[in-house]
């Protein structure tokens, strides 16, 4: 193995920077494990190719959705790196050093100071009565909360005391519907979890009142086998998120001008429209994950189109 690291051609030591997995340790398909080291046989070349990881692990979350299901690692990049300190770092080798809690890039995330509000405790607060930190809306004790009354972390829906929901009054965590206890549910009252129905124990039920989940789905208007959409290969960029956090430099006059608390609180939340996030995660999408969209079962390019406004119909999926 070679031992020598360069950053952008210069001798340079290896760099500490922080990386976000999905839930079951993967990043863009590739297999990763806490205390592993991999390397790339290839070319490294910053957004194509290498492994990438941000120094400052806010900066994650211009790549990957704030969502506490996700997984993140303090990792040590090496070997040839590419970057700069300021964003993502692309590199030939890769050490997963550790583990971080949810907890913790939530204080590492959203340290700061000024707040702009009134009766806040915690930091970079432009709402009001806020014990925790980060929060642009009103009485909140939790973190990065964009509505109002949340005890939970990075919430921009009201009054729910889970994690990472754009719904209202949920316990569980990264629902878009309402009054959930389970997690990742977009219809309401679920018990079970990722479904798009209401009051189902069951999880990824799009009906209603089930107990049991169906072994099929429809997907792209026909019905599939449940086992063939799961093992299937969804590419990356199906996974975006509506609100984005923008830093103050990156924002245009208007937005300085419609959001003028952005210089207490270091930028805003930017809530995009379902079609825009789905636009913007295309176009930031590798071009190999975008032509894996044409291998979903029962893929239909016009009803790709009327669901995502991007239009594949007689076209290269990587155009």
């Amino acid at each position: 193995m070679n031992t020598l690291t360069t950053l952008n051609g210069k001798p340079h030591s290896p760099i500490r920077a922080f990386k976000v997995f999905r839930n079951d340790w993967t990043c863009r398909g590739f297999q990763y494990k806490v205390g592993e080291t991999y390397e790339h046989g290839g070319d490294v070349r910053l957004c194509h190719s290498g492994f990438h990881a941000c120094v400052v692990a806010a900066q994650c979350f211009q790549y990957y959705s704030f969502d506490p299901r996700n997984r993140v690692a303090e990792v040590e990049l090496s070997g040839t790196i590419v970057g700069s300190n300021e964003d993502k770092h692309a590199a030939s080798r890769i050490t997963i050093v550790r583990e971080v809690a949810w907890e913790e890039v939530l204080r590492i995330a959203n340290t700061g100071i000024g707040n702009s509000g009134y009766r806040n405790s915690g930091d970079r607060n432009s709402g009001y009565r806020n014990s925790g930190d980060r929060n642009s809306g009103n009485s909140n004790s939790g973190n990065s909360n964009s509505g109002d009354r949340n005890s939970g972390h990075s919430n921009s829906g009201d009054g729910n005391s889970g994690y990472g929901n754009s719904g209202y009054g949920n316990s569980g965590d990264g629902n878009s519907g309402d009054w959930n206890s389970g997690c990742g549910n977009s219809g309401d009252w679920n018990s079970g979890c990722g479904n798009s129905g209401d009051w189902n124990s069951a999880d990824r039920c799009a009906g209603y009142f089930n107990t049991e989940r169906p072994n099929t789905v429809r997907c792209f208007g026909v019905e599939v086998k449940r086992s063939e959409w799961e093992k299937a290969h969804k590419p990356v960029f199906l996974y975006f998120s509506l609100n984005q956090w923008v830093e103050s430099g990156a924002m245009t006059d208007d937005e300085k001008d419609a959001h003028p608390n952005h210089v207490a609180t270091g930028g805003f939340l930017r809530r995009m429209n379902y079609k825009e996030a789905f636009r913007a995660s295309w176009d930031s999408a590798d071009p190999d994950d975008r032509e894996r969209v044409r291998d979903l079962p029962g893929f239909d390019a016009d009803i790709f189109y009327q669901i995502s406004g991007i239009d594949l119909r007689g076209t290269e999926a990587s155009e």
